[in-house]
């Protein structure tokens, strides 16, 4: 079920160019400015895979799915050696998330199911929606209680998959009328906020919604028109912050009020931001899609400026979804150009913002 590939070449991808290493650590050893992070990709040995959503386990190494071929990875970014886990043909894993006992829960977003791995034994449990219109389970992100809240884009549900029972209950999203791309409103990135009440662009729309965990009914906030929110993440204050996809800003939505503030991205309406990460000062980065290479921005809440820009030297096709790790302060991503990356980020400051 699994094999692995020895003697991996890195490449650290460097403003001048690109330096080959075999075993260059991108935790240490990485120049990066006070503003500008410093930035690393490894070449993934499974060809045309599109990996991606990399998550960092308890013990540092890195796990990520191939979308296109059916498998999880793992890199160990100290050795640059990867090891693969094989899925069903179909599974069509378009996520993971790693929980704290290092078990790794991936969305089978072409299989109707959750799985989950456990990478000392490869044996895979997988969990299958109720619904089997629910066929594509999209993203998941754990809530403070290990339980998983996911979306399912086409299909139009949101759910909540239970850990200690395996249960999974199901709400369906706002439908939309007269789209082209039929009623669903495309439930797609999400995040928990301190009530553990996940927040839900609505890809298809121009709204952002959240779930009541206790009521499971679904509020909406609208967003400016002609927006397209596609993914999301939030600041300590639990404010909500949006990549619009259509019209090139970054956006803030306040819940307590409803009101909404937008950031022209350098690029414009060219810019299609997408992956997003919000560090632990409060900083947050943002990738350019729409440009080539890729654009890797960091915007500052307490400013309210974008402060930094650094190309994603593969190119990066599309990042998108990225995860910042508190522990090695970087954010990590991976590019349809076959690549995982990771960018070291300048010195933490004070919080823009607190509770």
């Amino acid at each position: 079920m699994r094999n692995s590939t020895e003697l991996q070449k890195t490449f650290t991808l460097m403003i001048v160019g690109i330096t080959l290493a075999l075993t260059l650590s991108p935790l240490s050893g990485l120049a990066q400015t006070d503003k500008d992070p410093a930035l690393q990709e490894w070449v993934v040995p499974y060809e045309d895979s599109r990996p991606r959503d990399p998550m960092v386990a308890p013990d540092g190494r890195v796990w990520f799915v191939g979308q296109t071929a059916d498998y999880i990875s793992v890199l160990d970014p100290m050795t640059g050696d990867f090891e693969k886990y094989d899925l069903d043909e179909g599974a069509g894993p378009h996520n993971l998330v790693v929980d704290d006992e290092g078990m790794i829960w991936y969305s089978g977003n072409r299989a109707t199911h959750i799985g989950m791995l456990d990478p000392t034994t490869g044996e895979i449990t997988k969990y299958r929606m109720p619904n089997e219109a629910v066929r594509d389970p999209h993203t998941l992100i754990f809530d403070s209680q290990g339980d998983i809240w996911f979306t399912a884009q086409q299909a139009n549900y949101i759910g909540k998959f239970f850990r200690d029972t395996g249960e999974i209950q199901l709400l369906e999203s706002l439908k939309v009328e007269g789209s082209r791309r039929g009623n669903s409103s495309r439930p797609y990135g999400v995040v928990i906020d301190s009530q553990d009440r996940p927040w839900i662009a609505l890809f298809n729309t121009n709204h952002i919604g959240t779930v009541n965990p206790e009521t499971f009914e679904l509020e909406t906030y609208e967003l400016p028109e002609n927006a397209r929110p596609r993914r999301l993440d939030i600041t300590s204050d639990d404010i909500i912050w949006y990549g619009d996809y259509a019209r090139g800003t970054l956006g803030r939505l306040d819940p307590t009020t409803g009101e909404v503030t937008e950031f022209e991205l350098p690029n414009g309406s060219n810019s299609r931001p997408y992956g997003m990460a919000v560090d632990d000062s409060d900083r947050i980065w943002i990738v350019e899609t729409g440009i080539e290479p890729n654009n890797f921005v960091g915007f500052d809440p307490m400013t309210e400026e974008f402060f930094s820009e650094s190309q994603i030297e593969s190119g990066g096709g599309t990042i998108r979804h990225m995860y910042f790790d508190p522990e090695t302060n970087s954010v990590w991503f991976g590019a349809d150009t076959n690549t995982v990356g990771v960018a070291k980020l300048p010195p933490r400051r004070n919080r823009a913002v607190s509770h």
